[in-house]
């Protein structure tokens, strides 16, 4: 664990692992605390409040900080330390079969190490970002994050599965009403930007399942708000009686 090295203060926010990850971690000197899952800016912002140093380092359970990175954010705080108050850090996916990101992987680039005077993550339950203030100072580091986002198409489609809900009830929550157009082409619009735009097409017949997930997944954000909706509009259903003991009987 690399991150080991660039503070003393390493916390692990669990939210119920059955996988033994708590002991692992605690083994390689985190501190394990437990918080059930509220959604992703407050898991972090409840994370945010139990770090004891004004700077902070984000890094997701499937995740890695390869040594490259962890020496030029160890760099930083050499001499007069950081010259900015945040920085984004390059965040690549590695599919299953291999060992580093393609050459040419879709990467994300947001704030991950940050000064906590200067921002903090986003309440919301959907939307995994730092908001800075006006002033922050924002770099970028050369570095890349190892994003192992996909243990098995299953496992994917089940996450992005839970993810769709937590979507629906976000746009619930916010009184959003989107186009029943969406329904039609969610799926395909969402099938090039991941196969073309996000350049899974590079990675041949995983990169085209996963692009095929992560069209059905946008798809199915959209389809679960409409569903919700026309079940609003539908008027209630009249309770049943109930059952005739003796007719059923016969």
């Amino acid at each position: 664990m690399a991150a080991r090295g660039l503070s003393d203060d390493i916390i692990v926010v669990d939210s119920g692992s059955t996988d033994g990850t708590q002991a692992v971690a605690e083994q390689l000197g985190a501190r394990v605390v437990f918080n059930a899952w509220p959604g992703y800016g407050p898991q972090k912002r409840f994370a945010e409040d139990l770090c004891r140093h004004d700077w902070m380092l984000n890094l997701d359970a499937d995740e890695v900080l390869p040594s490259d990175l962890a020496a030029e954010i160890a760099a930083l705080f050499e001499g007069n330390g950081p010259g900015a108050d945040a920085y984004k850090l390059r965040i690549a996916e590695i599919f299953p079969g291999e060992q580093a990101p393609h050459r040419f992987a879709y990467a994300l680039a947001p704030v991950r190490l940050y000064r906590k005077a200067k921002g903090r993550y986003s309440p919301s339950p959907v939307h995994d970002r730092v908001d800075l203030d006006p002033d922050a100072r924002i770099g970028r580091l050369k570095g890349t994050v190892h994003h192992y986002s996909v243990r098995s198409l299953g496992e994917q489609m089940e996450k992005l599965n839970a993810y769709s809900d937590a979507q629906a009830d976000d746009l619930d929550q916010r009184g959003v009403t989107v186009s029943a157009f969406r329904l039609v082409v969610e799926f395909p619009a969402n099938f090039i930007k991941a196969y073309f735009g996000r350049r899974h097409g590079l990675r041949g017949v995983y990169g085209f399942m996963t692009a095929m997930n992560y069209a059905f997944y946008r798809y199915l954000r959209v389809a679960k708000h409409w569903e919700r909706r026309l079940q609003r509009r539908s008027p209630p259903k009249a309770a049943l009686p109930p059952a005739n003991r003796e007719s059923r009987d016969v």
